[in-house]
């Protein structure tokens, strides 16, 4: 669902609201106007796509970085979704339970658990992922070639920059 108020409107709010401080303007309504963007486009596959499949967002995160790298240590997970590893505990075990992702004690240190996908994990995985892109690439679908180069390379550049900091 969209916000009730325009960028616009927000961008205008937020000026009067805070003119009498001295704060670089252009910077914070770039970044949220792609907070904004991502806030959206987050809320569309969720509904569109992973809600149908009973995943949330955080549960497909993971499922996908398991997916793609096979098996991480639950810490390094909790690291590249993003998450505390508290919060993935909770995650872990509910798509353990759903029998998507299984717990892979470590040989090494007992203390240590691997995670993984099952072959229902991934089977899932296979039929959501191509579903999901279909909904990405209906988002992206009024930007040019050149434009979705740009943008995807400015977006690497913030995160580069937000990552040296």
């Amino acid at each position: 669902m969209p916000d009730k108020h325009t960028l616009e409107e927000a961008e205008r709010a937020t000026r009067d609201r805070v003119e009498h401080l001295p704060l670089d303007f252009a910077s914070a309504h770039a970044l949220s106007s792609m907070f904004r963007a991502s806030n959206a486009v987050r809320t569309h596959l969720t509904n569109e796509v992973l809600r149908p499949h009973d995943l949330t967002w955080t549960g497909f995160l993971v499922m996908w970085t398991l997916w793609i790298w096979e098996s991480m240590e639950t810490r390094d997970v909790a690291e590249s979704v993003g998450i505390s590893k508290a919060t993935l505990t909770g995650v872990a075990k509910t798509l353990t339970t759903r029998g998507l992702v299984e717990r892979i004690p470590s040989t090494v240190d007992r203390r240590l658990v691997n995670l993984e996908l099952t072959p229902s994990g991934i089977t899932l995985m296979e039929r959501l992922y191509p579903e999901f892109n279909a909904i990405e690439s209906k988002i992206v679908a009024d930007l040019s070639p050149r434009q979705m180069t740009l943008l995807t390379n400015l977006l690497r550049k913030i995160v580069e920059t937000t990552e040296r900091l």
